[in-house]
């Protein structure tokens, strides 16, 4: 489909990349190439402030993988945006995948293992008119780094597989996973919480729904005392039995 295209054009393509021992975020140092028009991918040990949505701060010490990637795209309008996001979350967990661990997608970008997060992705766009000029996508994706001042949210690669592989590993299979085509119906494959209950909170008004779509722009389609809802932004959590 041609909203896709610009996710995958440059696949099989040379691409900058840089390794970092420390550096206060990725998603900040990789900004310094945005005037050269180059294509680049910048992976560090440590971030120091290391940044998520909504301001919050990334845990990023040594054993994980931090990563921003900048991509410069032709034809990418920006009602097509959340490609971009669908796409990363895609990269991650087709890197989960490979080493067994069952992936799932928390709606609009992390990715869960265990009902616990196991990546999250922060997405930073130029835009130039109606059309995407560049991208910056920041992963950060937990293997062998220490979670446990997190309180059980966070789980990494660790504590899910018997033989724990390399960071270098994971660092390389994500970027080539990232640099593979991707669809939307895959992103919506890794989606699990779709026709289930949610707690939904919206600023200070929180209430119960029941998940029925999400829509090629991202937005999220619930279902509220029998009326249909769309949601651009919000906080979603999937309700247990024990919540009802």
């Amino acid at each position: 489909m041609r909203r896709h295209s610009a996710l995958s054009r440059r696949i099989g393509t040379a691409m900058k990349i840089e390794t970092l021992n420390s550096v206060d975020s990725t998603n900040e140092y990789i900004k310094r190439y945005i005037q050269d028009r180059e294509d680049v991918a910048v992976f560090a040990d440590v971030q120091t402030g290391g940044k998520g949505t909504k301001g919050r701060s990334f845990l990023s010490d040594m054993g994980g993988v931090y990563c921003s990637i900048l991509t410069f795209y032709t034809d990418m309008v920006s009602s097509n945006s959340f490609l971009i996001m669908a796409h990363a979350a895609v990269a991650v967990c087709r890197t989960a995948e490979e080493y067994g661990v069952a992936p799932e997608i928390k709606w609009p970008n992390d990715v869960r293992a265990a009902e616990r997060k196991l990546a999250g992705i922060l997405i930073e766009n130029g835009l130039k008119g109606d059309h995407v000029d560049y991208s910056v996508v920041g992963i950060g994706m937990n293997v062998s780094n220490d979670l446990s001042s997190l309180n059980g949210i966070a789980v990494g690669m660790k504590e899910l597989l018997s033989s724990v592989p390399s960071v270098a590993e994971v660092r390389a299979k994500l970027l080539g996973n990232y640099l593979r085509p991707s669809t939307f119906g895959e992103y919506l494959s890794y989606i699990r919480f779709l026709g289930k209950e949610i707690d939904v909170a919206e600023g200070e008004f929180c209430y119960c729904a029941i998940a029925r779509g999400i829509l090629p722009d991202g937005r999220l389609e619930v279902e509220r005392d029998g009326k249909q809802i769309t949601l651009s932004s919000a906080e979603i959590t999937l309700r247990t039995e024990q919540d009802r």
